[in-house]
């Protein structure tokens, strides 16, 4: 099957964050099966989702690794022309929900299972599929404790998030946290008398800011990307039952994306700091005032040296004379830190139409991803060892 239709098949499977992936896993499976190409399926611990595992190509030998996962953003609340699962050709572009981020290259990579499983290949080729990596890289590391433990891992990691096709030799990471601000509840008639955890949670907002200022100003820089320093963002706040009650709990989310040049850790480290100068510092008037910071999701940033062999090998295969560096996180930060695999972000489309109403991966990209991709089953079936 060419890589069209088999996108047409992953569109139309719902795999939502929130969902299940499993008949979507079920159908690749299924589809490598047919075409003698066994693979390991990898459960969630509550079997709701999976993960999916294959290599073509001789046994016990490293190879190269195409990485994608399977999961997609709500649509709730947009205003899609087009039905977003069920792809829609039209001039030129494919549209639906992931066709971009990031079904396009599934497709992609599975056809070029197929194509592998016919060809006397001399360096095998892996196919690794995860869940959950819209809501953190969660499900990828299952997958990762496999290759761990693995005799061989990858020679090379190719996650296919879509850059047009360039070569991006890394990402930011990223912490994701919460902060639980804890105020005295009262009248809001004698506020005064109590203490406002919104008050508290607007002071630690303040402090937020500062401290990006300070990296925007003072950090360290990358000019490979659009934001080329290390960023703080507020993105939830809740708190408050009633206009009349002084609220005794206020909670918000923060994260850090930072480059590499930036220890994450210092940077909460310092936060932790001032929450803890802003709770003591409201103590005086309520005793029971705090601040208490709890990380629930973190993942690491890409940093693949530009000049490394395994960057120059990927090059090869796209034509690109140069790389770049890509905004958003990927599970290539777990394969290059964890699993000490050699890992580049190249795929089909732009993430400008990611997560957006009628979304779209144009047929001339595809095209380029599967020219990428049969390039590379070339490779994998050349005599002489790959040098990466």
């Amino acid at each position: 099957m060419d890589s069209v239709s088999i996108l047409d098949k992953l569109i139309a499977f719902a795999t939502v964050s929130r969902d299940s992936n499993l008949d979507l896993i079920r159908y690749v499976a299924e589809l490598l099966e047919a075409h003698g190409i066994a693979s390991q399926v990898i459960p969630s611990e509550d079997g709701h989702k999976a993960n999916l595992f294959a290599t073509i190509g001789p046994a016990g030998m490293a190879g190269v690794m195409l990485s994608g996962h399977t999961d997609v953003v709500p649509v709730d609340g947009q205003d899609w022309t087009l039905p977003p699962f069920e792809m829609t050709s039209r001039d030129g572009r494919l549209y639906g929900r992931g066709a971009a981020d990031m079904k396009g290259f599934v497709a992609c990579a599975i056809s070029a299972c197929i194509k592998a499983s016919k060809l006397p290949l001399k360096t095998p080729l892996h196919l690794a599929l995860s869940y959950d990596e819209e809501v953190g890289c969660i499900g990828v590391r299952s997958l990762i404790e496999m290759l761990q433990d693995a005799p061989q891992r990858p020679l090379l990691c190719i996650v296919g998030e879509p850059t047009n096709m360039q070569v991006a030799t890394g990402h930011k990471g990223k912490i994701g946290a919460r902060a639980v601000c804890r105020g005295r509840e009262g009248h809001s008639a004698l506020a005064p008398l109590a203490l406002n955890a919104i008050h508290l949670g607007c002071d630690f907002v303040a402090a937020l800011r500062a401290e990006q200022e300070r990296l925007a100003t003072q950090g360290a820089r990358d000019g490979d990307y659009d934001i080329p320093y290390t960023t703080v963002h507020v993105g939830k706040m809740n708190a408050g039952v009633a206009l009349n009650i002084v609220p005794n709990l206020c909670t918000l989310d923060f994260e850090i994306r930072n480059i590499a040049a930036d220890d994450a850790s210092a940077i909460l480290d310092r936060l932790r700091a001032e929450a803890k100068r802003i709770a003591t510092a409201a103590a005086s008037a309520a005793p029971e005032a705090a601040i208490d910071i709890e990380i629930f999701n973190t993942y690491p940033g890409l940093d693949t040296p530009a000049v490394s062999q395994a960057v120059a090998f990927v090059k090869s295969l796209t034509g690109a004379n140069g790389t770049i560096k890509v905004a958003y996180g990927t599970e290539g930060g777990f394969f290059s830190r964890d699993v000490g695999v050699p890992t580049v972000v190249c795929g089909p489309g732009s993430m400008a139409q990611g997560h957006k109403p009628d979304e779209f991966v144009s047929v001339e990209q595809l095209s380029r991803c599967d020219d990428m991709l049969e390039k590379l089953l070339d490779r994998l079936a050349e005599d002489t060892p790959l040098a990466i």
